[in-house]
């Protein structure tokens, strides 16, 4: 299933709405860090990759600032580590 994420840096978030829920990553930004810090998505839409498709847009758009990543979210923790190139880490 392909889904259509949004970047809205007003609010440090990359969102997704899908099935009319709204799951999203949350990152804060230190220097030339990217910290992510919260993975949402709602149990009625769980179980389809979509909190992966969310981790993977941020740790690339952190790829394409030349950011390293700090996985402060236990779900992008395991994500990169399953992910080992993905992204440098912090």
């Amino acid at each position: 299933m392909a889904i259509t994420i949004h970047h809205v840096p007003e609010i440090r978030r990359f969102v997704t709405s899908v099935d009319g829920h709204e799951g999203y990553v949350e990152y804060s930004r230190h220097g030339d860090v990217l910290s992510i810090d919260h993975t949402i998505v709602p149990p009625a839409i769980g179980g389809r990759g979509i909190a992966g498709d969310l981790v993977k847009a941020a740790v690339e758009y952190a790829g394409a600032e030349g950011l390293k990543v700090h996985p402060a979210c236990s779900y992008a923790e395991a994500w990169m580590r399953r992910h080992p190139d993905a992204a440098s880490w912090a």
